[in-house]
């Protein structure tokens, strides 16, 4: 039952309810998404129902990784992101972490797009974990922040606020790039992925 899942039905439901969706996108350059550039796109664990699909949907000329952990739950959700196009590299920061930060460069030096849930797969919530600080800061690769808000949502009681968008309710996205600076030391750079993390807390 689960390939028929992951391979049909989810992907199916996904871009169904995307479409019905009245998403509005502010802050965003037509160019973004038209050339050929190193970027790492992120969003909150907790709207990733949104979140992947709009990666998708803004960068269709490029060759998009999806982040994905190695749990039960990671495996359900690699099929589905596979079915709509992205490619895939499996891991967290807790597990496989070398061989996902060698992916993610690799990716990366290709000129593709690496998209991550920056507090995922465990949490905390809403905190940008160092490791993808660290890359964006020793690539110099910009950080495009993808700022998503539902109207109306269903939400649940999970580590991550997990919102499912109610159909034709309108999401407001706004995205923000994030430059990041090359650090002197660890503590500059965790003060600055606090910091970082903060300011996209406020968006409920």
């Amino acid at each position: 039952m689960r390939p028929i899942v992951t391979r049909f039905i989810l992907p199916i439901t996904l871009k169904l309810l995307y479409k019905s969706l009245r998403i509005t996108v502010s802050a965003f350059e037509e160019t973004t998404c038209t050339e050929k550039k190193q970027l790492l796109f992120a969003f909150w664990h907790g709207k990733m129902i949104t979140g992947w699909v709009l990666a998708r949907k803004l960068f269709t000329q490029s060759i998009i990784h999806a982040v994905v952990s190695l749990s039960e739950d990671g495996q359900l959700l690699s099929g589905t992101l596979s079915n709509i196009g992205f490619s895939l590299i499996r891991g967290s920061s807790s597990k496989g972490a070398d061989e996902v930060k060698s992916a993610i460069l690799k990716a990366l030096q290709s000129g593709d797009i690496v998209a991550i849930t920056p507090d995922g797969p465990r949490g905390p919530v809403h905190q940008f974990k160092y490791g993808i600080v660290r890359i964006a800061s020793e690539q110099q690769i910009p950080i495009l922040f993808a700022e998503i808000s539902y109207n109306d949502a269903w939400k649940l009681k999970s580590w991550d606020d997990f919102e499912i968008p109610k159909p034709f309710s309108r999401v407001a996205v706004t995205l923000k790039t994030v430059t990041v600076p090359e650090f002197n030391n660890e503590t500059m750079l965790r003060n600055f992925a606090s910091q970082l993390s903060r300011s996209f807390t406020h968006v409920v």
